[in-house]
């Protein structure tokens, strides 16, 4: 039996939550134990930037967001359930991390 961290990061909450569902669907289907998701505290990424980049006019400023979410989950299994686990497809703004 392996035991594997999976974390999960991605600024789409939505295609993180699709993800997380494959890996629960996945882990039914082989039996592995699972522990999560859990999710941890978002990160808000600020930029405040001047409207004009001259410097002339008023003082107006922009705000722009970025917020980033994450997902861990714990796997216990075997190394070939695990395989399986490993070819579920995942979007291009979703970020997974295997650590054993």
């Amino acid at each position: 039996m392996a035991k594997i961290r999976i974390t999960l990061v991605s600024e789409n909450l939505d295609s993180l939550n699709k993800v997380v569902e494959q890996i629960k669907k996945v882990a039914t289907y082989f039996n592995m134990k699972l522990r999560g998701p859990i999710p941890l505290p978002r990160k808000q990424l600020t930029i405040v930037t001047r409207r004009t980049p001259c410097g002339d006019g008023s003082d107006t400023y922009e705000h722009w967001y970025k917020r980033i979410s994450k997902r861990v989950i714990f796997v216990e299994a075997s190394e070939s359930s695990i395989r399986n686990l490993l070819r579920i497809k995942i979007p291009d703004d979703v970020f997974v991390k295997i650590s054993l």
